[in-house]
């Protein structure tokens, strides 16, 4: 009964909001992607800046929670590649196997859930998950979608594009210096983030839209149960290490356990990776992600 009251007051309206972005894609013909660029560039950014100013993350606790982001990421990705060695893989298929195991959507599904489950100071503390996991995949991602067609620099201006690096750097100069933001700034600021969550759901629900029918079901479970299953082991194993308790073990781990990011699609259709076992591995893990994140809120709280 409490993984029941769990799912249906936590998971089930994200699913419910994500499946009205589904539809009005499916029969209105959305834009997709300029909704997904507003959020990128506009709301995003607002709901981080406002969150980090008005949290009470301490210098220490943004260390630790930064390691641990670059952590699970990393150990992720390490984990992947090791399987694809065993496997005997393709040189395509690694990248594509190692990008949808290493990224999670802690953007438009991780943020609202943290939320929704548990309150104001953890998303402060997934906010710092987020930053990181942005550009890891404005970095590595590239590179492994890439393998040599894109370079390193040109990798690095895609992440001094993102509005949310300069959102979070503004937040932590406003927090160590104790400089009051004014109050014409601060309001549109909170209109604008308090309006990503929903837009955020939205988004997620219609980019789900475009999923196709499973490639490779074997080795897309294969993924799907990695991204899933021992990325919360790991989160679990690398709080335990670095000392994170209260709200930001919950939401380090919540935030490192989360199915793959939608994100991965774009970079496997730019750099054509595979693209349909990204697409399936995406959607197949979060219509999946209710059975594992479940427990998991119920072992955090």
């Amino acid at each position: 009964m409490e993984l029941l009251a769990i799912f249906v007051q936590n998971i089930l309206p994200i699913f419910f909001v994500a499946g009205i972005g589904f539809l009005i894609v499916r029969y209105l013909e959305a834009d997709v992607r300029t909704l997904s660029r507003v959020t990128l560039y506009v709301l995003t950014p607002c709901l981080l800046f406002d969150v980090l100013v008005n949290s009470n993350v301490s210098a220490g606790e943004f260390e630790r929670l930064t390691l641990f982001a670059l952590g699970t990421t990393l150990g992720m990705g390490l984990i992947a590649w090791l399987v694809t060695r065993a496997l005997r893989l393709d040189r395509v298929m690694t990248s594509a196997f190692i990008v949808v195991v290493m990224f999670a959507n802690g953007g438009n599904y991780g943020l609202p859930l943290t939320f929704f489950v548990f309150g104001q100071e953890a998303l402060a503390r997934a906010t710092i998950y987020f930053v990181v996991s942005i550009v890891l995949t404005y970095t590595v991602g590239i590179f492994l979608a890439s393998r040599g067609r894109r370079s390193l620099g040109e990798a690095l201006l895609s992440v001094l594009r993102i509005p949310s690096i300069y959102a979070s750097a503004a937040a932590v100069v406003v927090i160590l210096t104790g400089v009051a933001t004014p109050s014409f700034l601060m309001r549109p600021i909170k209109l604008l983030g308090d309006a990503a969550i929903p837009v955020m759901i939205l988004v997620l629900g219609m980019q789900l839209e475009r999923a196709v029918k499973p490639a490779g079901l074997r080795l897309a479970g294969l993924a799907v149960g990695l991204r899933l299953v021992v990325s919360a082991l790991l989160g679990l194993l690398l709080a335990q290490f670095l000392g994170l308790g209260g709200a930001a073990r919950q939401a380090g781990v919540l935030q490192s356990a989360m199915p793959v990011a939608v994100v991965t699609t774009i970079l496997a259709v730019e750099f054509d990776v595979e693209p349909a076992f990204v697409t399936s591995v995406v959607f197949l893990s979060t219509i999946l992600s209710p059975l594992t994140l479940t427990p998991l809120i119920a072992l955090l709280k």
